[in-house]
């Protein structure tokens, strides 16, 4: 496992590189999270098989802030930071896995990037503006999602709503949480708003590329029934997958189950 850090416009983007031989597979993780969050991935053998890659968005984990955060603390910026990231590290081709946050700026880079070959999103309906009230489940502390600053509590409530019941909150999550530049949560808000994001049901319904659409039957901020609506153009397996049992983080608190459907995904799209 190799750590480094990539220069680029949207700052120094600091990642792990698996060095698996295979094809690369990007990993693009949450609001407030960082590139640890797919620690369960790259410790299975699906890094070995694949090159691995799973960077801290700007303005989390070990990377930089944003230099200008009007130009990047925004999903179709955060997917502008992925593909400055992959030419960074001169690739071209990759197939991109996103959560949360993550999976919106996986399906912008499906209908952006000419290297994506395929895109698996788990913890993220495929929703544009008109869509955002049904996509979403109203939550006592969906607020957070957008608020500038959290406090330390606030912080620990983020880490263990996102994480769900059932599994211990690690140290390093909460700290994520506390180290993200605030500042992105109220201007991807304004985004959103305005409007300048692409319309993830679109994208989902037009795109030629393989989708897969993993969730929890537990989501407490997706609203299951929404993912089942969506007309995908090529849903792989034809059917959006539900682990039984886990809520926003699946792939953590079921790897094993996750990490198998992912190799079988890999292996068709690879």
């Amino acid at each position: 496992m190799k750590e480094g850090l990539a220069a680029t416009a949207h700052g120094d983007l600091a990642y792990l590189d698996s060095g698996g031989e295979g094809p690369t597979v990007l990993f693009i993780h949450g609001n407030s999270s960082c590139k640890e969050i797919f620690g369960r991935q790259f410790e299975s053998g699906l890094a070995r098989g694949y090159r691995c890659l799973a960077f801290d968005l700007p303005g989390h984990g070990k990377s930089s802030n944003a230099p200008e955060p009007e130009k990047t603390y925004s999903i179709h910026g955060f997917a502008d930071a992925s593909i400055a990231f992959l030419e960074a590290l001169k690739i071209d081709r990759a197939t991109i896995i996103g959560w949360s946050l993550g999976g919106h700026a996986a399906l912008e880079m499906m209908a952006r990037w000419p290297g994506t070959t395929a895109a698996w999103i788990t913890g993220t309906p495929p929703a544009g503006g008109a869509d955002m009230g049904e996509a979403f489940l109203p939550s006592e502390h969906m607020g957070l999602t957008f608020k500038e600053q959290f406090t330390k509590e606030e912080a620990a409530l983020y880490a263990a709503e996102t994480l769900g019941p059932g599994s211990p909150v690690e140290p390093w999550m909460v700290e994520g949480c506390g180290r993200a530049d605030g500042r992105f949560r109220p201007l991807m808000m304004q985004s959103v708003v305005a409007g300048l994001d692409l319309d993830g049901r679109e994208i989902a319904e037009t795109s030629p590329l393989p989708l897969a659409v993993v969730t929890g039957e537990l989501e407490p901020f997706v609203n299951n029934a929404f993912l089942e609506k969506v007309k995908y153009r090529n849903l792989w397996d034809g059917k959006v997958h539900v682990i039984k049992g886990h809520g926003h983080m699946p792939f953590w608190q079921a790897a094993d189950e996750v990490n198998a459907l992912l190799a079988r995904f890999l292996k068709d799209v690879c």
